[in-house]
């Protein structure tokens, strides 16, 4: 009756205990926000948003980029290896939740002895051989009254949450990647048309200065800052021609290909500059990946200190063993042979030479270095969106004065060459005119790609695209993360 007493006693502790938690409350850190980034002005046009479904590339409007990006996912190796640690991440949280719930075994051993002659205290009555045939079963069950194990199961599951984050990032990044160095390739391939023009424009420049030379109306000088501009060209052409190479090669790598059986045909133009929503609020932050695995992660911490916290109070658990044990097979199963024990156990570890409380400083040094990269990330991202933002509005002013620009030195140029046949000015005049229009022209070009570029990363500042409600994330994206929460000061206080 006193054991019956006792084990319902404990069942009714567990009862009572069994919501309890050692983990603080989860207060996040507040982190300052604007409604609007300062940056995003009425200069950037009205537009339809990012696509919803990942695929953000696409606002580019370049099939070639469209099928390149397609690659990313199915073949390169770095993101193949955060897939891996996120299912391994997932394969660890089984393994802690599986520490929830009962374990049952089960055991048969079926042996022949003997007993040693010598053997102390034998009886003089017992046999030399026997048998010792035994079927049984354990169960094992840690009740957790103080949450350590749900706790330990509350971190693992952020823990996976964080990891899947992270894929995300790596494959948002990779992406990106990859459309800055197509937009790259695609500017040096417009630089290399340019120059291509200009040395066939140069070359026809030189033949006259030639024949004018051989005429006696240009002198030496002449002929040869026409010789010095077209090898000049033709030198800018080779360059573009070696960074193009190590762009093309960059490609292949991202999409898993070997660089010696993969390249991109050359082509005309570039892909077209997205235009963004006026307003972009600040809220589209919450649904960056890098954000969101900080967030998980602190989320993780917090549950650790619990996990910290519930080691110093006792670990129960009930247990329990039976079956059947006989000298012969003959008759094992009944109810002679018949053994069975079932109880509590209790262990509390009383001198550990403070390793617990070494191990708890540690789970709130872990929360400190958590929320601190999480403020950190959050700034980083503001500033992030404010860059791209100001370029992309400072790029728009410049590319408009590079058009007028490239306008009116093209215009000089023509001139020059006409009072240059009609002998009114000198090559001298022709050449620096030449000059200063293929730098304009090139600069232009240049530019354009600057602008690609901060698009690209404006999109990937952001998380990504987004739905037609600017400030909701997408229901593919990853969990978002809370840009404000209630003060975190009294809570680690508490910690």
């Amino acid at each position: 009756m006193m054991r019956s007493a006792a084990a319902g006693m404990l069942a009714a502790i567990g009862a009572l205990l069994g919501g309890c938690s050692m983990a603080p409350p989860y207060r996040p850190p507040v982190v300052a926000t604007a409604p609007v980034f300062r940056e995003a002005g009425p200069w950037i046009p009205a537009a339809p948003a990012l696509p919803a479904d990942g695929r953000w590339w696409t606002v580019f409007g370049d099939p070639t980029l469209d099928r390149l990006e397609s690659q990313v996912a199915a073949a390169n190796p770095t993101l193949a290896g955060a897939l891996g640690r996120y299912q391994q991440a997932q394969a660890d949280l089984r393994e802690i939740r599986s520490d929830l719930l009962p374990r049952l075994g089960v055991s048969a051993d079926i042996t022949q002895n003997r007993q040693s002659d010598n053997r102390p205290l034998r009886g003089s009555n017992q046999p030399d051989l026997y048998a010792a045939d035994t079927l049984g079963g354990s169960l094992a069950w840690d009740l957790d009254l103080w949450g350590g194990l749900r706790n330990r199961a509350a971190a693992g599951r952020a823990e996976v949450q964080a990891s899947a984050d992270d894929l995300a990032a790596i494959r948002l990044a990779l992406e990106a990647q990859l459309a800055t160095r197509y937009v790259e390739l695609r500017g040096l391939d417009a630089q290399i048309a340019l120059l291509t023009d200009t040395i066939e424009a140069y070359r026809q420049a030189d033949a006259l200065t030639r024949r004018r030379f051989a005429g006696g109306i240009a002198s030496g000088i002449d002929t040869a800052r026409a010789g010095a501009l077209l090898a000049d060209a033709r030198g800018q052409r080779a360059d573009l021609a070696a960074a193009r190479a190590l762009v093309d090669h960059a490609i292949a790598s991202l999409i898993g290909q070997p660089a010696s059986l993969f390249s991109i045909a050359p082509a005309e133009g570039q892909p077209a500059i997205p235009a963004f929503p006026t307003g972009l609020p600040s809220t589209l932050l919450q649904r960056r990946p890098d954000i969101a695995a900080a967030e998980r992660r602190m989320a993780a911490a917090n549950a650790d200190i619990g996990v910290a916290k519930a080691a110093f109070f006792p670990a129960i658990g009930l247990g329990g063993s039976g079956g059947f044990q006989n000298t012969a097979l003959a008759g094992l199963i009944s109810a002679p042979t018949l053994f069975w024990s079932i109880g509590p156990n209790i262990a509390l570890s009383i001198f550990d030479g403070g390793r617990r409380r070494a191990q708890l400083a540690v789970a709130r040094a872990r929360w400190t270095q958590a929320t601190a990269d999480y403020r950190a990330r959050v700034l980083q991202a503001f500033q992030d969106v404010e860059d791209d933002l100001a370029q992309l509005h400072h790029f728009g002013e410049e590319a408009q004065a590079e058009a007028d620009a490239v306008r009116l030195a093209g215009a000089a140029e023509q001139l020059a060459l006409n009072r240059y046949q009609k002998g009114v000015v000198t090559y001298l005049d022709v050449s620096t005119a030449q000059a200063v229009a293929l730098q304009a022209r090139r600069k232009a070009l240049d530019l354009q790609t600057r602008r690609l570029d901060a698009s690209i990363r404006l999109v990937r500042a952001i998380g990504g695209g987004w739905t037609a409600d600017a400030g909701a994330p997408d229901a593919a994206g990853p969990a978002p993360a809370p840009a404000s929460a209630p003060a975190a000061a009294a809570g680690d206080a508490r910690r």
